[in-house]
């Protein structure tokens, strides 16, 4: 790919940068951010980004609650993390400052907008004197910039208004980022010219305020070096920027072209997992109907009754919308029907944390439903896996017949990396047989079609299409009569059917591949991970097996049923931490069934873990208490 470099200024070489911007929600960070990101990956870099949203909305201009922040590592190198912190960063306002000083580097560099440092603006952040003149910034390297007066002088010049010329400083900080940094400038006007396409002066107004960032960038005797990171040896193949939620998505359309079926989607708006529901409605061509439900219980209902007539069926929530879901979930365990169950995890207990991210209902997925009402539970661990584990939940839940629940979270589901598009040829077939004979001979020799007649290898019941001849059965909540389908409250039968349900569930174990092991596997030490903590964990692995530290890594993508591998694994390590982004709901799992002393690292920030965390829980345990993380 063609790379910009200032004939003026020298450039250096690095392999990697990992560059965090912040202002107001209002100021476009997630749109500079996330164009940064698509240039980088048009560049050909590695990389892996943390968009970090303001919980609030509205949240008051200029004040710490209304930061919205994006996070980005681009490497010419393989990463699996956007960073612990940041090299750069930019900051629109001083709430942006303060709030966010803390997550860079104490050498790093601090590109300020200084035309928002006024009186008002610093009361507001809670600053009681004004950073930029005493010693808040020392040992930073700081790059002062009035990009606001610098975009709203250039673009007022095409016309438009002062208060929408300030619009567009955010294109400012993008020019100049991609200057120091050497991004094709091309890449980002095509871009441009294109989003912005139905309003001439909006995109006359951003690429202005872009070549004026990167004017700045080539011209400011601040800035005396750029730098360039090549592009990653990836594996050969197609790639896209792609985060999770749009993965998640495509990995349902794959599914549905995979099974030969129609695809319906029950969903209501969720932070955040709204996107998926937005993302396949946009593809109808793809045998793929969305509906968007008025509330959560008719979202899954809808689904269900989809799933009875013959179609891949899905769902799409987060932890308040599972709570609803619960009773609707537990008649889909009933009617031993294939459907998909998307929980984006969000930060809790109820409205909770809704634009943070978290683990927590791990539980939720295992145990939360009336009754014994196993189901198998499959974690995505990035946001590419999220294509493949849509696919695979697809795959058990019409082999088996079961709800599968697929969890991802607010930080798979927002944050993005390459994705290689896969050859449709490496993927599954997920074809299935509808029943369309009587399966049971009656005692006078007569034939009747029993619904719950079960594959002797999967235990999975026969689907049958509502119309077809001769075999018409009942369905509903109440328990069911092995092999008839006939209503029955006969104890003996009730326990029959409870012990089927949950064998069927193990009997997925039978199916899936070994559990991903790495690192040194006889190390006294092993992590276990499941979901996003992957690429943490594995960063950390890395790092501390360069130091010499022994380290072992287990994650896990399918929570139920574990494995059969699992059990083994963890008692050959002497210790095994968990890290998880909640209180320790894996660890007391696996504590329960392996006897075990799984030791809990726990954390409910609404941010993922950083490696140095995970680093600094091994050390612990290696070298006892008194260790100390570097």
């Amino acid at each position: 790919m063609s790379t910009a470099k200032s004939s003026v200024k020298p450039s250096e070489e690095i392999e990697n940068v990992v560059i965090r911007l912040a202002g107001d929600s209002g100021d476009g960070m997630q749109l500079t951010g996330n164009q940064f990101t698509a240039v980088s990956a048009l560049a050909g870099n590695d990389l892996a980004t943390l968009p970090d949203f303001p919980a609030e909305i509205r949240a008051p201009a200029g004040t710490m609650a209304g930061v919205s922040a994006f996070q980005v590592q681009i490497s010419s190198e393989d990463i699996s993390h956007p960073g612990d912190k940041a090299d750069v960063l930019v900051a629109m306002n001083p709430a942006a400052l303060r709030s966010e000083l803390s997550k860079v580097h104490s050498d790093a560099t601090v590109i300020i907008n200084t035309d928002e440092f006024g009186e008002r603006e610093l009361e507001k952040a809670g600053y009681e004197s004004d950073p930029l003149d005493d010693d808040t910034l020392d040992g930073y390297y700081v790059i002062d910039v009035p990009m606001t007066s610098l975009t709203v002088t250039a673009v007022k010049e095409l016309g438009a208004k002062r208060r929408d010329a300030e619009r567009s400083k955010n294109f400012f900080a993008l020019g100049l980022l991609c200057w120091m940094y050497s991004r094709n400038p091309d890449d980002v006007k095509d871009w441009i010219d294109e989003r912005f396409a139905s309003d001439d002066l909006i995109r006359r107004s951003n690429a202005t305020a872009f070549d004026v960032g990167h004017a700045f960038g080539e011209t400011t005797e601040q800035i005396p070096i750029t730098h360039v990171v090549e592009s990653a040896d990836h594996p050969p193949g197609t790639y896209r920027n792609v985060n999770g939620n749009t993965a998640l998505a495509w990995g349902m359309i794959a599914a549905t072209q995979l099974s030969g079926l129609q695809s319906f989607l029950g969903s209501y708006p969720i932070t955040p997992a709204t996107d998926i529901l937005h993302e396949l409605s946009k593809h109808p061509a793809a045998a793929v109907r969305t509906f968007q439900a008025e509330d959560e219980i008719a979202a899954v209902t809808s689904a269900i009754g989809a799933a009875f007539a013959g179609d891949l069926a899905w769902t799409t929530t987060s932890g308040p919308g599972m709570a609803l879901k619960g009773e609707a979930m537990g008649l889909a365990v009933s009617l031993e029907l294939p459907l998909v169950i998307v929980n984006i995890q969000r930060g809790g207990p109820s409205t909770g944390l809704p634009t943070k991210t978290e683990q927590s209902d791990l539980f939720q997925a295992m145990y939360g439903r009336h009754g014994e009402s196993p189901l198998p539970v499959i974690a995505a661990r990035r946001p590419a896996d999220c294509f493949e584990c849509a696919i695979e939940a697809a795959q058990v839940a019409l082999r088996y017949r079961t709800p599968v629940i697929l969890l991802s979270d607010g930080y798979l589901g927002n944050s993005s990396e390459p994705w290689r598009i896969p050859d449709v040829a490496d993927l599954p077939d997920l074809s299935v047989e509808f029943a369309s004979e009587l399966n049971h001979e009656n005692a006078d020799g007569s034939m009747a079609f029993w619904p719950y007649l079960r594959d002797e290898a999967t235990l999975a019941r026969p689907w049958a299409i509502p119309g077809t001849p001769g075999l018409e059965h009942r369905i509903g909540g109440i328990e069911k009569q092995d092999g008839t389908g006939d209503i029955s409250y006969d104890s003996v039968n009730h326990q029959l059917m409870t012990d089927l349900r949950a064998e069927k569930i193990q009997r997925v174990a039978d199916d899936l591949p070994p559990p991903e092991y790495t690192g040194d596997l006889d190390a006294d030490v092993l992590l276990v991970g499941w979901g996003s903590t992957w690429g943490t964990i594995a960063s950390a692995v890395e790092r501390l097996r360069k130091e010499g530290i022994l380290v072992a890594h287990l994650h896990l993508r399918y929570i139920n049923p574990l494995p059969k591998e699992v059990g083994e694994i963890l008692r050959s390590h002497r210790s095994v931490i968990v890290p998880e982004l909640n209180m320790g709901q894996l660890s007391k799992m696996l504590r329960a069934e392996f006897l075990v002393d799984a030791q809990s690292l726990n954390k409910v920030s609404g941010l993922p873990f950083t490696v140095g965390e995970v680093e600094e829980a091994v050390r612990k345990v290696v070298h006892g208490d008194e260790g100390e993380s570097e």
